[in-house]
């Protein structure tokens, strides 16, 4: 994709790739935390771990999407966590899409799922495109993966640099494998990889072998972002600045507790506010939907399930931003944009 003069701007943030081989954030203090840490944390999370609401409380909502929406809508489901069923320029997306009951490499211990998945599997339209942000259980699912690829023979996957094999070894279609800042040209969709705050690795040995991203997809005028699994970085507004402006930005809420732990890697909802008026600054004057999710499916840490919604929602006013642009979508609601 051959993007205009004032697109093309090369990057000032220093490299995400180490001297290793390996990926890393590029910003002053960001390196996710080791071992030891994570040790103190599991140590002290019966003491700081708050209770959860009844799963009753979260509102479910009856998927109302089309088989196809047309070439100018832009049509969102929430299924849940990070996952959603996007619709855009006639071509029907999934975006880090797990249905199974524990994101976890077993079937029998792992975080469990809260909430079911708000759109069944078998009730999803014909899938074209698959976008996945990085490689962690919570969004990237060996058994949706299998099942999208057996179910969906013509779907095509794009990841980020080093998820290609691992898809490929289980009956994907890779389309791509893109590197921040990339793009490529596809369904008659423009879709970018942008840089995110994470980390990457599904075993001990292959940490942060493989990027991490968010995403940006265009149908000719109508654009959206979604941001991945990350901590507040600086380049909210450059992203909106080279691929925007955008009519919805997908901003992950929750699983940000205890911050001395979390804050490399998971944004609190005062930071996903902030993040999001760095994209509203560049936005061209233009409105722009936030998308909360992240939230509210599986228990990842210690906040209780149900407060990042409300959380955001005091900061959202704190920050004098319009209600009707905060979109905490129920499980399987579909919005139009």
């Amino acid at each position: 994709m051959q993007l205009p003069e004032d697109r093309r701007v090369q990057s000032q943030m220093p490299t995400h790739k180490s001297a290793r081989g390996k990926f890393r954030n590029p910003w002053p203090h960001t390196t996710p935390h080791g071992l030891r840490d994570v040790l103190k944390w599991v140590r002290d999370r019966r003491r700081t771990r708050r209770p959860d609401p009844p799963v009753s409380i979260f509102p479910r909502a009856t998927p109302a999407f089309p088989a196809r929406a047309s070439t100018d809508e832009v049509v969102v489901t929430w299924i849940g966590h990070s996952s959603f069923l996007l619709q855009i320029g006639s071509a029907n997306i999934l975006l880090d899409p797990i249905w199974s009951n524990r994101a976890s490499p077993v079937s029998f211990a792992g975080p469990k799922r809260a909430t079911a998945p708000g759109v069944s599997f078998d009730s999803l339209p014909p899938i074209d495109l698959v976008l996945l942000s990085h490689d962690h259980y919570d969004h990237l699912d060996v058994a949706t993966i299998r099942r999208i690829a057996a179910q969906h023979p013509h779907a095509q996957f794009i990841a980020p640099i080093g998820v290609g094999a691992w898809l490929r070894a289980r009956g994907a279609r890779v389309a791509a494998e893109l590197d921040w800042w990339q793009s490529v040209h596809l369904l008659d969709l423009d879709i970018t990889c942008t840089p995110a705050q994470h980390f990457s690795g599904r075993r001990p040995n292959n940490r942060d072998s493989t990027l991490w991203c968010g995403w940006t997809i265009r149908a000719g005028h109508r654009a959206v972002f979604f941001a991945g699994d990350t901590g507040r970085h600086p380049e909210f507004g450059e992203i909106t600045r080279r691929l925007g402006p955008f009519e919805a930005a997908f901003i992950p809420i929750g699983a940000y507790d205890p911050r001395w732990f979390m804050q490399p890697v998971h944004m609190a909802p005062d930071e996903a506010v902030s993040a999001y008026v760095d994209v509203l600054a560049e936005n061209s004057g233009q409105a722009c939907r936030f998308i909360a999710m992240h939230w509210g499916t599986f228990k990842l840490t210690d906040e209780p399930l149900d407060e990042p919604p409300a959380l955001t929602r005091v900061e959202w006013a704190k920050a004098g931003l319009e209600p009707e642009m905060l979109w905490v979508m129920a499980h399987g609601e579909t919005r139009r944009v």
